[in-house]
């Protein structure tokens, strides 16, 4: 399992959320298969989302559709966006 982890300030949060859930990027057909939306308790204009996805091939190529994406609204609803594919080596629930 490879996980997209994505952070960014956000203009306001609700727009932000509104833009995300029309999913421009298609994240279903394009192999994710949870995401998860966090935000700092101390911060509600940042995001910190993680896409989880079966190949590290697919996690680059959501990446990639992203990059495109964010070209074009950089500075409006999102700034600044970062992003690092990881690999989930363990995980445990208690």
């Amino acid at each position: 399992m490879h996980v997209l982890r994505i952070e960014h300030p956000v203009r306001e949060f609700e727009g932000w959320k509104q833009a995300f859930d029309s999913d421009p990027v298609n994240r279903e057909q394009s192999g994710v298969r949870t995401y998860r939306i966090l935000r700092p308790v101390d911060d509600s204009r940042y995001v910190m989302i993680d896409l989880e996805l079966d190949s590290e091939r697919e996690a680059e190529a959501m990446l990639e559709s992203l990059r495109e994406l964010w070209s074009r609204v950089d500075g409006t609803v999102i700034e600044r966006p970062q992003a690092r594919i990881v690999e989930v080596v363990e995980t445990k629930s208690y």
